[in-house]
Protein backbone atom coordinates (compact mmCIF):
# COMPACT_ATOMS: atom_id res chain seq x y z
CA UNK A 1 0.00 0.00 0.00
CA UNK A 2 1.53 2.97 -1.27
CA UNK A 3 1.47 6.51 0.63
CA UNK A 4 -1.31 7.75 -1.56
CA UNK A 5 -3.78 5.29 -0.67
CA UNK A 6 -2.16 5.97 2.93
CA UNK A 7 -3.58 9.34 2.63
CA UNK A 8 -6.85 8.21 0.99
CA UNK A 9 -7.84 6.46 4.20
CA UNK A 10 -6.74 8.90 6.40
CA UNK A 11 -8.61 11.64 4.69
CA UNK A 12 -11.91 10.06 4.12
CA UNK A 13 -11.49 8.26 8.30
CA UNK A 14 -11.34 12.16 9.24
CA UNK A 15 -14.07 12.97 6.90
CA UNK A 16 -16.36 10.15 8.55
CA UNK A 17 -15.14 11.34 11.74
CA UNK A 18 -16.30 14.91 10.59
CA UNK A 19 -19.96 13.74 9.73
CA UNK A 20 -20.77 11.99 12.83
CA UNK A 21 -19.23 14.87 15.01
CA UNK A 22 -21.85 17.25 13.36
CA UNK A 23 -24.25 14.77 13.58
CA UNK A 24 -24.02 14.73 17.47
CA UNK A 25 -23.98 18.65 16.87
CA UNK A 26 -27.74 18.24 15.40
CA UNK A 27 -28.32 16.81 19.10
CA UNK A 28 -26.51 19.46 20.61
CA UNK A 29 -27.51 22.31 19.29
CA UNK A 30 -31.09 22.41 19.75
CA UNK A 31 -30.67 20.49 23.43
CA UNK A 32 -28.99 23.86 24.45
CA UNK A 33 -31.03 26.23 22.84
CA UNK A 34 -34.47 24.36 24.70
CA UNK A 35 -32.47 24.72 27.98
CA UNK A 36 -32.05 20.77 28.71
CA UNK A 37 -28.65 20.05 30.64
CA UNK A 38 -26.05 18.46 28.25
CA UNK A 39 -23.05 17.40 30.71
CA UNK A 40 -21.18 15.80 27.48
CA UNK A 41 -20.56 16.11 23.98
CA UNK A 42 -18.68 13.35 22.93
CA UNK A 43 -16.97 11.65 18.97
CA UNK A 44 -16.38 7.77 19.80
CA UNK A 45 -16.72 5.64 22.58
CA UNK A 46 -14.78 4.04 25.48
CA UNK A 47 -11.25 5.88 27.22
CA UNK A 48 -11.23 9.59 26.70
CA UNK A 49 -8.48 10.45 24.15
CA UNK A 50 -8.70 14.43 24.87
CA UNK A 51 -11.57 16.41 26.64
CA UNK A 52 -11.96 20.21 27.36
CA UNK A 53 -14.61 21.54 29.27
CA UNK A 54 -16.31 24.64 28.39
CA UNK A 55 -19.51 25.68 30.70
CA UNK A 56 -21.10 22.92 32.01
CA UNK A 57 -20.67 20.53 28.86
CA UNK A 58 -16.73 18.68 28.49
CA UNK A 59 -15.81 18.37 24.68
CA UNK A 60 -13.78 15.37 23.80
CA UNK A 61 -12.84 12.48 21.67
CA UNK A 62 -12.61 9.11 22.34
CA UNK A 63 -10.64 6.18 21.31
CA UNK A 64 -12.78 3.81 19.89
CA UNK A 65 -14.60 6.02 16.44
CA UNK A 66 -17.88 3.74 15.98
CA UNK A 67 -19.75 6.65 16.81
CA UNK A 68 -20.67 9.20 19.20
CA UNK A 69 -23.26 10.55 21.82
CA UNK A 70 -24.59 13.84 23.95
CA UNK A 71 -25.01 13.13 27.46
CA UNK A 72 -28.67 14.65 27.96
CA UNK A 73 -29.69 15.14 31.79
CA UNK A 74 -33.38 13.52 32.81
CA UNK A 75 -33.58 11.24 29.50
CA UNK A 76 -35.61 8.69 31.86
CA UNK A 77 -39.27 9.79 33.51
CA UNK A 78 -39.47 8.63 36.96
CA UNK A 79 -41.95 5.65 37.70
CA UNK A 80 -45.45 6.00 37.68
CA UNK A 81 -45.28 6.97 41.61
CA UNK A 82 -42.44 9.62 41.49
CA UNK A 83 -40.45 6.93 42.45
CA UNK A 84 -36.21 6.45 40.80
CA UNK A 85 -36.55 2.45 41.33
CA UNK A 86 -39.02 0.20 42.91
CA UNK A 87 -38.90 -2.69 44.69
CA UNK A 88 -39.02 -5.71 42.39
CA UNK A 89 -38.14 -9.23 42.03
CA UNK A 90 -38.30 -9.20 38.11
CA UNK A 91 -34.65 -8.88 36.05
CA UNK A 92 -36.06 -7.12 33.71
CA UNK A 93 -37.81 -4.68 35.70
CA UNK A 94 -34.80 -3.91 37.37
CA UNK A 95 -32.92 -3.89 34.40
CA UNK A 96 -35.44 -0.96 33.78
CA UNK A 97 -35.26 0.68 36.98
CA UNK A 98 -31.57 0.34 37.37
CA UNK A 99 -30.96 2.85 34.39
CA UNK A 100 -33.66 5.18 35.18
CA UNK A 101 -31.75 5.42 38.76
CA UNK A 102 -28.81 6.07 36.64
CA UNK A 103 -30.18 8.83 34.52
CA UNK A 104 -30.90 10.94 37.69
CA UNK A 105 -27.31 10.52 39.44
CA UNK A 106 -26.37 13.88 37.83
CA UNK A 107 -29.16 15.89 38.74
CA UNK A 108 -29.17 18.72 42.07
CA UNK A 109 -31.88 21.00 42.72
CA UNK A 110 -30.87 23.71 39.92
CA UNK A 111 -31.66 21.23 37.00
CA UNK A 112 -34.73 20.45 38.21
CA UNK A 113 -36.67 22.11 34.77
CA UNK A 114 -33.78 21.06 32.89
CA UNK A 115 -34.53 17.34 32.16
CA UNK A 116 -34.98 15.91 28.87
CA UNK A 117 -38.15 14.06 29.68
CA UNK A 118 -40.34 17.45 30.85
CA UNK A 119 -39.28 19.07 27.77
CA UNK A 120 -42.94 19.48 25.19
CA UNK A 121 -43.16 16.81 22.41
CA UNK A 122 -42.19 18.98 19.93
CA UNK A 123 -38.64 19.58 21.90
CA UNK A 124 -37.67 15.99 22.70
CA UNK A 125 -38.70 15.47 18.63
CA UNK A 126 -36.64 18.39 17.13
CA UNK A 127 -33.56 17.42 19.87
CA UNK A 128 -33.57 13.86 18.83
CA UNK A 129 -33.99 14.43 14.60
CA UNK A 130 -31.46 17.08 14.88
CA UNK A 131 -28.60 14.50 14.32
CA UNK A 132 -30.00 12.51 11.37
CA UNK A 133 -31.27 15.61 9.93
CA UNK A 134 -27.95 16.93 10.29
CA UNK A 135 -26.87 14.23 8.21
CA UNK A 136 -29.37 14.77 5.31
CA UNK A 137 -28.10 18.53 5.29
CA UNK A 138 -24.16 17.06 4.94
CA UNK A 139 -25.67 14.98 1.95
CA UNK A 140 -27.46 17.41 0.45
CA UNK A 141 -24.46 19.73 0.79
CA UNK A 142 -21.75 17.45 -0.29
CA UNK A 143 -23.97 16.69 -3.83
CA UNK A 144 -24.44 20.02 -4.24
CA UNK A 145 -20.17 20.64 -4.52
CA UNK A 146 -19.95 17.61 -6.29
CA UNK A 147 -22.79 18.44 -8.90
CA UNK A 148 -22.65 22.16 -9.27
CA UNK A 149 -19.31 23.01 -8.46
CA UNK A 150 -17.38 20.24 -10.26
CA UNK A 151 -19.75 19.48 -12.40
CA UNK A 152 -20.94 15.84 -14.02
CA UNK A 153 -20.13 13.61 -17.08
CA UNK A 154 -23.05 13.89 -19.61
CA UNK A 155 -23.37 11.83 -22.66
CA UNK A 156 -23.69 13.31 -25.63
CA UNK A 157 -24.78 11.78 -28.93
CA UNK A 158 -21.58 11.60 -30.38
CA UNK A 159 -19.63 7.94 -30.59
CA UNK A 160 -16.95 7.59 -28.41
CA UNK A 161 -15.89 3.86 -28.69
CA UNK A 162 -17.65 0.39 -30.57
CA UNK A 163 -17.97 -2.34 -28.53
CA UNK A 164 -17.03 -5.66 -30.33
CA UNK A 165 -19.81 -8.24 -29.63
CA UNK A 166 -22.86 -8.75 -27.88
CA UNK A 167 -22.65 -9.67 -24.21
CA UNK A 168 -26.10 -9.83 -22.16
CA UNK A 169 -25.41 -8.08 -18.67
CA UNK A 170 -26.06 -11.17 -16.81
CA UNK A 171 -22.87 -12.80 -18.40
CA UNK A 172 -20.88 -10.28 -15.75
CA UNK A 173 -18.10 -9.91 -18.28
CA UNK A 174 -16.36 -7.55 -20.73
CA UNK A 175 -14.78 -9.46 -22.99
CA UNK A 176 -15.67 -11.36 -26.28
CA UNK A 177 -15.88 -15.27 -26.18
CA UNK A 178 -16.67 -17.41 -29.28
CA UNK A 179 -20.22 -17.66 -30.39
CA UNK A 180 -20.28 -13.90 -29.15
CA UNK A 181 -22.29 -12.36 -32.18
CA UNK A 182 -20.69 -8.53 -33.56
CA UNK A 183 -22.67 -5.90 -32.40
CA UNK A 184 -24.92 -4.08 -35.34
CA UNK A 185 -22.82 -1.12 -35.26
CA UNK A 186 -19.07 -2.91 -36.14
CA UNK A 187 -21.11 -4.47 -38.99
CA UNK A 188 -22.56 -0.97 -39.67
CA UNK A 189 -19.60 0.81 -40.27
CA UNK A 190 -19.66 3.37 -37.35
CA UNK A 191 -16.17 4.84 -36.07
CA UNK A 192 -15.07 6.85 -32.88
CA UNK A 193 -16.16 10.52 -33.63
CA UNK A 194 -18.91 9.86 -35.31
CA UNK A 195 -22.10 12.58 -34.41
CA UNK A 196 -25.73 10.54 -34.19
CA UNK A 197 -28.06 13.53 -35.93
CA UNK A 198 -31.17 11.18 -36.66
CA UNK A 199 -33.10 8.28 -35.80
CA UNK A 200 -35.17 7.10 -38.51
CA UNK A 201 -35.65 10.76 -40.06
CA UNK A 202 -36.41 11.90 -36.34
CA UNK A 203 -33.54 14.41 -35.53
CA UNK A 204 -31.65 13.61 -32.39
CA UNK A 205 -30.87 15.98 -29.80
CA UNK A 206 -29.54 13.80 -26.79
CA UNK A 207 -28.43 10.69 -26.04
CA UNK A 208 -31.14 9.37 -24.18
CA UNK A 209 -33.43 10.24 -26.82
CA UNK A 210 -31.21 8.30 -28.71
CA UNK A 211 -31.22 4.77 -26.29
CA UNK A 212 -34.71 5.16 -26.37
CA UNK A 213 -35.35 4.97 -29.95
CA UNK A 214 -32.70 2.54 -30.05
CA UNK A 215 -34.06 0.42 -27.20
CA UNK A 216 -37.50 0.41 -28.85
CA UNK A 217 -36.84 -0.82 -32.30
CA UNK A 218 -35.17 -3.93 -31.71
CA UNK A 219 -34.73 -6.65 -34.46
CA UNK A 220 -35.69 -3.97 -36.49
CA UNK A 221 -33.04 -2.23 -39.58
CA UNK A 222 -33.01 1.36 -39.04
CA UNK A 223 -30.85 4.28 -40.57
CA UNK A 224 -29.28 6.76 -38.37
CA UNK A 225 -27.45 9.78 -39.46
CA UNK A 226 -24.16 10.75 -38.54
CA UNK A 227 -22.00 13.63 -39.27
CA UNK A 228 -18.32 12.12 -39.85
CA UNK A 229 -15.54 14.46 -40.89
CA UNK A 230 -17.91 17.59 -41.58
CA UNK A 231 -19.91 15.20 -44.27
CA UNK A 232 -23.66 13.90 -43.78
CA UNK A 233 -23.68 9.76 -43.79
CA UNK A 234 -26.51 7.52 -43.78
CA UNK A 235 -25.82 4.09 -41.96
CA UNK A 236 -28.45 1.18 -42.12
CA UNK A 237 -27.80 -1.41 -38.71
CA UNK A 238 -29.99 -3.98 -38.29
CA UNK A 239 -30.32 -3.73 -34.86
CA UNK A 240 -30.55 -6.59 -32.15
CA UNK A 241 -32.86 -8.03 -29.00
CA UNK A 242 -30.33 -8.13 -26.29
CA UNK A 243 -30.74 -8.44 -22.49
CA UNK A 244 -30.04 -4.81 -20.32
CA UNK A 245 -30.53 -3.88 -17.36
CA UNK A 246 -34.00 -1.62 -16.70
CA UNK A 247 -32.94 2.07 -16.28
CA UNK A 248 -30.26 2.33 -13.16
CA UNK A 249 -32.24 -0.85 -11.72
CA UNK A 250 -29.04 -3.33 -11.99
CA UNK A 251 -31.67 -5.59 -10.16
CA UNK A 252 -33.99 -6.17 -13.52
CA UNK A 253 -33.24 -6.92 -16.81
CA UNK A 254 -35.51 -6.66 -20.18
CA UNK A 255 -34.89 -7.56 -23.63
CA UNK A 256 -34.63 -4.50 -26.06
CA UNK A 257 -33.33 -2.96 -28.79
CA UNK A 258 -29.23 -2.96 -29.12
CA UNK A 259 -26.36 -1.24 -31.39
CA UNK A 260 -23.55 -1.00 -29.54
CA UNK A 261 -22.14 2.17 -29.23
CA UNK A 262 -20.73 3.83 -25.97
CA UNK A 263 -21.14 7.76 -26.02
CA UNK A 264 -18.70 11.00 -25.59
CA UNK A 265 -18.88 11.90 -22.11
CA UNK A 266 -18.91 15.79 -21.28
CA UNK A 267 -17.99 16.77 -17.64
CA UNK A 268 -21.05 19.61 -17.49
CA UNK A 269 -22.41 21.41 -14.12
CA UNK A 270 -25.29 20.72 -12.83
CA UNK A 271 -28.72 22.42 -11.29
CA UNK A 272 -30.25 21.56 -7.64
CA UNK A 273 -32.28 18.84 -10.14
CA UNK A 274 -29.63 16.80 -9.89
CA UNK A 275 -28.85 16.98 -6.35
CA UNK A 276 -32.66 16.24 -5.33
CA UNK A 277 -32.85 13.09 -7.67
CA UNK A 278 -29.59 11.79 -6.52
CA UNK A 279 -30.78 12.49 -2.96
CA UNK A 280 -33.75 10.34 -3.72
CA UNK A 281 -31.84 7.92 -5.58
CA UNK A 282 -28.95 7.15 -2.76
CA UNK A 283 -31.94 7.63 0.13
CA UNK A 284 -33.80 4.45 -1.74
CA UNK A 285 -30.62 2.81 -2.44
CA UNK A 286 -30.03 3.12 1.37
CA UNK A 287 -33.44 2.05 3.00
CA UNK A 288 -32.80 -1.01 0.77
CA UNK A 289 -29.93 -1.82 1.99
CA UNK A 290 -31.21 -0.77 5.48
CA UNK A 291 -34.31 -3.70 5.04
CA UNK A 292 -32.18 -6.22 3.24
CA UNK A 293 -29.56 -5.93 6.08
CA UNK A 294 -30.06 -9.51 7.71
CA UNK A 295 -29.74 -11.40 4.28
CA UNK A 296 -26.42 -9.02 3.51
CA UNK A 297 -25.00 -10.15 6.93
CA UNK A 298 -24.82 -13.65 6.04
CA UNK A 299 -23.20 -12.52 2.53
CA UNK A 300 -20.92 -11.09 5.29
CA UNK A 301 -20.52 -13.79 7.31
CA UNK A 302 -19.60 -16.15 4.47
CA UNK A 303 -17.03 -13.79 3.57
CA UNK A 304 -15.68 -13.07 6.35
CA UNK A 305 -15.35 -16.44 7.74
CA UNK A 306 -15.98 -18.78 4.23
CA UNK A 307 -14.13 -18.29 1.00
CA UNK A 308 -16.80 -16.78 -0.43
CA UNK A 309 -16.30 -13.21 -2.35
CA UNK A 310 -17.23 -10.05 -0.75
CA UNK A 311 -20.52 -8.35 -2.65
CA UNK A 312 -19.67 -4.78 -3.67
CA UNK A 313 -22.75 -3.70 -2.33
CA UNK A 314 -22.05 -5.55 0.97
CA UNK A 315 -22.47 -3.11 4.47
CA UNK A 316 -18.92 -1.61 5.21
CA UNK A 317 -17.69 0.22 8.81
CA UNK A 318 -15.39 2.63 9.85
CA UNK A 319 -12.32 0.30 8.51
CA UNK A 320 -14.33 -0.83 4.98
CA UNK A 321 -15.43 2.98 4.32
CA UNK A 322 -12.02 4.44 4.84
CA UNK A 323 -9.87 1.51 2.84
CA UNK A 324 -12.45 2.50 0.08
CA UNK A 325 -10.79 6.03 0.77
CA UNK A 326 -7.13 4.61 0.09
CA UNK A 327 -8.48 2.80 -3.68
CA UNK A 328 -9.96 5.85 -4.85
CA UNK A 329 -6.94 7.63 -4.04
CA UNK A 330 -5.06 5.55 -6.35
CA UNK A 331 -7.58 5.83 -8.85
CA UNK A 332 -5.72 6.53 -12.03
CA UNK A 333 -8.19 8.87 -12.98
CA UNK A 334 -7.78 13.14 -12.56
CA UNK A 335 -7.75 14.73 -9.61
CA UNK A 336 -10.73 16.21 -9.69
CA UNK A 337 -12.73 12.80 -10.33
CA UNK A 338 -10.83 11.57 -7.45
CA UNK A 339 -12.30 14.42 -5.20
CA UNK A 340 -15.93 13.60 -6.79
CA UNK A 341 -15.88 10.14 -6.21
CA UNK A 342 -14.73 10.72 -2.39
CA UNK A 343 -17.41 13.22 -2.14
CA UNK A 344 -20.61 11.20 -3.38
CA UNK A 345 -19.27 8.05 -1.11
CA UNK A 346 -18.88 10.64 1.92
CA UNK A 347 -22.70 11.41 0.95
CA UNK A 348 -23.97 8.24 0.58
CA UNK A 349 -22.40 7.49 4.22
CA UNK A 350 -24.20 10.32 5.20
CA UNK A 351 -27.37 9.31 4.32
CA UNK A 352 -27.09 6.11 5.40
CA UNK A 353 -26.28 6.80 8.67
CA UNK A 354 -29.08 9.26 9.16
CA UNK A 355 -31.53 6.75 7.70
CA UNK A 356 -30.17 4.13 10.20
CA UNK A 357 -30.59 6.27 12.92
CA UNK A 358 -34.52 6.74 12.21
CA UNK A 359 -35.04 3.37 12.91
CA UNK A 360 -37.90 3.38 15.46
CA UNK A 361 -36.04 1.88 17.93
CA UNK A 362 -33.50 2.60 21.47
CA UNK A 363 -30.87 3.23 21.21
CA UNK A 364 -31.01 4.65 18.23
CA UNK A 365 -32.71 8.65 17.63
CA UNK A 366 -36.02 7.09 15.32
CA UNK A 367 -36.60 5.21 19.24
CA UNK A 368 -36.87 8.69 20.89
CA UNK A 369 -38.51 9.92 18.24
CA UNK A 370 -41.24 7.78 18.32
CA UNK A 371 -41.41 8.38 21.86
CA UNK A 372 -42.18 12.04 21.43
CA UNK A 373 -44.52 11.13 18.84
CA UNK A 374 -46.66 8.52 20.77
CA UNK A 375 -46.73 10.95 23.70
CA UNK A 376 -48.37 13.67 21.05
CA UNK A 377 -50.53 11.32 20.04
CA UNK A 378 -51.12 10.47 24.00
CA UNK A 379 -51.85 13.64 24.78
CA UNK A 380 -53.78 14.96 21.92
CA UNK A 381 -56.54 12.09 22.34
CA UNK A 382 -56.79 13.06 25.85
CA UNK A 383 -57.58 16.62 25.53
CA UNK A 384 -59.93 16.00 22.78
CA UNK A 385 -62.10 13.54 24.52
CA UNK A 386 -61.59 15.62 28.18
CA UNK A 387 -59.85 13.02 29.74
CA UNK A 388 -56.48 13.52 32.22
CA UNK A 389 -53.07 14.22 31.49
CA UNK A 390 -51.90 10.62 30.70
CA UNK A 391 -48.28 12.42 31.32
CA UNK A 392 -44.89 11.61 29.73
CA UNK A 393 -44.30 8.57 27.59
CA UNK A 394 -41.98 5.90 29.27
CA UNK A 395 -39.19 4.96 27.07
CA UNK A 396 -37.50 3.16 29.83
CA UNK A 397 -39.85 0.40 29.70
CA UNK A 398 -38.34 -0.52 26.05
CA UNK A 399 -34.73 -0.82 27.49
CA UNK A 400 -34.62 -4.57 27.92
CA UNK A 401 -35.76 -5.08 23.94
CA UNK A 402 -33.02 -1.43 23.59
CA UNK A 403 -30.44 -3.79 24.81
CA UNK A 404 -31.29 -6.82 22.68
CA UNK A 405 -31.16 -4.31 19.78
CA UNK A 406 -27.50 -3.14 20.81
CA UNK A 407 -26.23 -6.37 21.29
CA UNK A 408 -27.07 -7.39 18.02
CA UNK A 409 -25.66 -4.05 16.39
CA UNK A 410 -22.14 -4.89 18.43
CA UNK A 411 -22.35 -8.24 17.35
CA UNK A 412 -22.49 -7.05 13.61
CA UNK A 413 -20.28 -4.35 13.87
CA UNK A 414 -17.59 -6.68 14.70
CA UNK A 415 -18.43 -8.96 12.30
CA UNK A 416 -18.64 -6.21 9.55
CA UNK A 417 -15.38 -5.15 11.27
CA UNK A 418 -13.39 -8.35 10.60
CA UNK A 419 -14.72 -8.63 7.21
CA UNK A 420 -13.23 -5.20 6.48
CA UNK A 421 -9.97 -6.64 7.36
CA UNK A 422 -9.68 -9.85 5.94
CA UNK A 423 -11.86 -9.43 2.87
CA UNK A 424 -13.04 -5.98 2.27
CA UNK A 425 -15.16 -4.94 -0.43
CA UNK A 426 -13.02 -2.72 -3.46
CA UNK A 427 -14.16 -0.45 -5.79
CA UNK A 428 -13.54 -2.95 -8.64
CA UNK A 429 -15.00 -5.58 -7.35
CA UNK A 430 -11.87 -8.04 -7.30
Amino acid sequence: MGWVAVAGIAIFFVGLMLSIGLHEIGHLVPAKLFGVKTTQYMVGFGPTMWSKKKGETEYGIKWIPLGGYVRMIGMLPPGKDGSLRDATTSPIRGMVESAREASFEEIDGEDEKRLFYQKPWYQKLIIMAGGPAMNFLLAAIILSISFMGFGTYVPKPQVDKITDCVIPVSAQRQTCENGDKPTPAAQAGFKSGDKLLSFNGQKVDSWDQLTSLIRGNGGKQVTIGIERDGQPVNLTPSLVTSERYVGKDTSRTEQVGFLGVLPVQVKERQGPALVAETMWDFTANAGNAIINLPNRMVGVWHAAFGDAKRDVNSPVGIIGASRLGGEIAELKVPLADRVQTFLMLLASFNLAIGLFNLLPLLPLDGGHIAGALWEAVKRSFAKLFGRPDPGYVDVAKGLPFAYAIAAVMLVMTVIIMYADVVNPVRLSGN
